[in-house]
Formats: structure tokens, C-alpha cells, sequence
């Protein structure tokens, strides 16, 4: 959420950053409502000071007979009374329709990151790796002959429709070893912090990392209230929602493998084969929370801890600065890591690393203090895929695939999968 004050201070400004986003001009609406606010709520303490004023004044009134003017001050400290119930009843509903309207408002991309429309705009960081040359046409992930009994849709379709997927076999042992592989990096190379926390969640939450409300329609609601965490950076996030850390306490940094669902309303007709784009799904997750003045080396820091992962697994990628038109609702600045797919002959999102600034802390009400006494100030947050382990077993099955049908491992997975290097053409873990 925006601060209410730096609107206050710069209208113009706040609306030509929200149009590199392409979204249209709302400070004057803003501004419109918070003068109404504002000015219930100095009528409302004027009225206070003429109820106090007259409620003084009644008792001598009365003390020295004046029976009229007792009545008159009487008449109008109950006058006033109602006065400032109505004034702060309406107050509190300006505030509310403030509040509302600034949850649907994305965040501010800083002045570095890049103008554009959408993906097309995006500008390439550095790269990593080089595809690998094959000598015979590459597959994608489903087509593969080590899958074919590893990766069932037809039973997926059965139980729960499309979008899904059933592993067995190799193949979930493989989505298992790099969902640990991952964690164990994270946590014993990079030093983030293992958590584990549920999936379900109460709408305060989903509301305090920007879900909702704008996005309702991108995730699943149970019928007594909870929601499905799309990613776990919902819950992770929220750990520090309402409270004030202090300094030291600061740079928190949390990992988390948890399952996750989207409705992918947004994407009808994308993706449609194999696993790429499912309804649930697994996810390695990091957030960081941490000062203001160490968050964009935060970002830097978060994005080499995901592009590690691939560089262990030899998974060639490209890491692309988003421009303006492609940045997600509460992003300031956002990474995206694009491994590649020779399946599809080209980079695809693996991890997306986005900082936040004091977005969703504003809306969290997550706060430290730099010292003690020191009036608290808000967080900053970030977020990042450590990987998306789906789409990491595609690229693994993808970039290992052999001539014969058999698919090459990394040698890093080796040891979680008892020493095996590679799955048969029919679909067996071999050494």
C-alpha cells in the first residue's frame, strides 16, 4: 500500500510512475477522498472542543439560577454529541473507502527499471551456460521415453481435471531430490532459515502481500474462508505481519518447500501440454525481510542465491531485469531467471526475485526499530523462487535426454537419489 502523505506531497509524480505501469491517473481521486477525511475529522475535534466548552459552562449555569441558558448549554452538548458521532461515523467510512482504494493500487517501479509494455521489453542482465548442441531432434519434457510411465495426465484428468499431473516412479524421485537438494543448498550454503508453514491462510494475509483484493480471481478460496496459498511467500511474509522487529533481528531470511495453487484465470489457451503451467505445484520459496537501506543488495543477493541452484544443476539460463508493463502488483524492481528448454527451443521462467520496498509492510503493518526509542519504521520485503521445482525437473529431464530414450542426471542429485545417475528409457533410476 502507498504511503498517503508522499500522494499528498507529489500528485503529479505518483501518477507518472503509475503510468509507466500503463494505469490510468488516481491521485486527484486519492486526494479527493482524503480531504474529506480529513476534514470530518476536524470538524469532528471542533465539535469535541464546543461539547467540552458548553459542558463547563452548564453546571454554572445552573449554579446561578439561569434556568434558560441551563437548558440552551444542555441542549447543545447533546447536540454536539450526535454531531461527533456522525462526523466520525462518516470519517471512519471516508477512511475505509481511502483504504480500499489504495489496496488496488500497484506499486511505484523504481526510476532504473525499464519502460514496456510487456515481456517483449524485458532486458537481458547476463547470461550463463550454453545450450547444448544435440545430434538428434530434442523432446519436451512429456514426449520423453523416460516419462511415459512417470508422468500420468490421463489419471490426473480423471480425479481432478486438467492442469494436473500424477508422478510415479523415477520421475517423483527425481521432483523429491530437487525439492531437498534446494533446501539443503539454501540453507546450509546460503543461510536462510527453513520454515515450514500452512497452506491455508486467512484472507488478512493474502491481503498483506497484495493478492487480494485486485487478484481474487487467480486463486482458490475455501468455502469457510481460508485460501490457498499461491505461493508460500504469502505465508512466509506474514510472519512478521503486526509486529515491531528490532534492528538486530534484521535481515530475516526464510525458506520454505510448500505446495501451491493458482486458477491461472488469467491464462486460458497457455501452456496447455505437459507440466509447465499446473493448478498445484511445488515451490522451493524465499523471502527476505530486512532494513530500508539494504534492500535492493537484498535483491542482487537473492537473485545469485537462485541462480545458483541452476549453475549446480549445469542448467544453462539468462536473468532478465522486467520492464514496467511485466513487473507483478507489488514489485518495485523484479529478476526473472529463464532456464533453458531445448524441448521448446527456447528460455522459460524458472524464478522470478522481485523487491518490494515497504508495499506490503504497509499493508501488514510490519515494522522495526532502527534503535531503541527510535520511532518504528516499516520494513522492507522481498520475494523469490528458489526454484520452482516443477519447472526445474522439465528443464533437468529436458537438458539431460538422450539419443536412446534415457535421460542423463546431474551429478549434484546423485547422492539424493542412492547414487543413480540417470532413468532408462523405460523409465527406471540406473547407475
Amino acid at each position: 500500500m502507498h504511503d498517503i502523505r508522499l500522494i499528498r506531497d507529489n500528485p503529479d509524480g505518483f501518477d507518472a510512475a503509475l503510468a509507466r505501469r500503463g494505469e490510468a491517473p488516481v491521485a486527484s481521486r486519492i486526494l479527493e477522498i482524503d480531504a474529506s477525511r480529513r476534514s470530518r475529522i476536524t470538524a469532528a475535534e471542533q465539535a469535541l472542543a464546543d461539547r467540552n466548552a458548553a459542558s463547563k459552562q452548564v453546571g454554572a449555569a445552573k449554579a446561578r439560577g439561569d434556568e434558560a441558558e441551563f437548558e440552551r448549554l444542555r441542549a447543545l452538548v447533546t447536540e454536539k454529541k450526535a454531531e461527533i458521532a456522525r462526523l466520525e461515523e462518516e470519517a471512519k467510512a471516508e477512511d475505509q473507502k481511502l483504504t480500499d482504494l489504495l489496496m488496488t493500487i500497484p506499486n511505484l517501479p523504481l526510476d532504473d527499471v525499464p519502460d514496456g509494455a510487456d515481456e517483449e521489453d524485458n532486458v537481458e542482465i547476463r547470461r550463463w551456460g550454453e545450450p547444448r548442441s544435440f545430434n538428434f531432434a530434442p523432446q519436451e519434457h512429456y514426449q520423453l521415453p523416460a516419462t511415459q510411465d512417470g508422468m500420468d495426465f490421463e489419471a490426473a484428468a480423471k480425479l481432478s481435471g486438467s492442469r494436473f499431473v500424477v508422478l510415479s516412479g523415477a520421475v517423483v524421485r527425481l521432483h523429491r531430490a530437487l525439492a531437498q537438494f534446494m533446501i539443503d543448498t539454501h540453507v546450509e550454503e546460503n543461510g536462510l532459515t527453513e520454515v515450514w508453514t500452512p497452506v491455508l491462510v486467512r484472507e488478512e494475509a493474502m491481503l498483506g502481500t497484495g493478492q487480494l483484493p485486485k487478484f481474487a480471481e487467480d486463486s482458490y478460496q475455501t468455502t469457510n474462508g481460508w485460501w490457498l496459498i499461491p505461493t508460500s511467500e504469502v505465508s512466509l511474509t506474514n510472519l512478521v505481519a503486526g509486529h515491531i522487529i528490532d534492528n538486530d533481528y534484521l535481515p530475516r531470511r526464510y525458506v520454505a518447500h510448500s505446495q501451491c495453487f493458482r486458477s491461472e484465470a488469467g491464462s486460458a489457451g497457455r501452456d496447455t501440454s505437459g507440466m509447465l503451467r499446473q493448478h498445484q505445484f511445488e515451490k522451493v520459496e524465499m523471502v527476505s525481510v530486512t532494513r530500508p537501506d539494504a534492500g535492493l543488495a537484498e535483491l542482487e543477493r537473492m537473485t545469485r542465491c537462485a541462480e545458483g541452484i541452476l549453475e549446480k544443476l549445469g542448467l544453462p539460463y539468462r536473468t532478465v531485469a522486467l520492464c514496467t508493463g511485466d513487473m507483478g502488483f507489488g514489485a518495485r524492481r523484479t529478476h526473472d531467471i529463464e532456464v533453458w528448454l531445448p524441448g521448446q527451443n527456447t528460455y522459460r521462467e524458472i524464478s522470478s526475485c522481485s523487491y518490494c520496498g515497504d508495499f506490503q509492510a504497509r499493508r501488514m503493518n510490519a515494522r522495526f526499530r532502527p534503535e531503541a526509542e527510535a520511532k518504528p519504521e516499516f520494513v522492507h520485503t522481498l520475494n523469490g523462487s528458489g526454484l520452482a521445482v516443477g519447472r526445474c525437473l522439465i528443464a533437468v529431464l529436458e537438458n539431460g535426454q538422450q539419443a536412446d530414450g534415457s535421460v542423463d542426471l546431474p551429478e549434484v542429485l546423485h547422492p539424493y537419489l542412492g547414487g543413480k545417475r540417470r532413468i532408462t528409457a523405460d523409465g527406471t533410476l540406473a547407475e
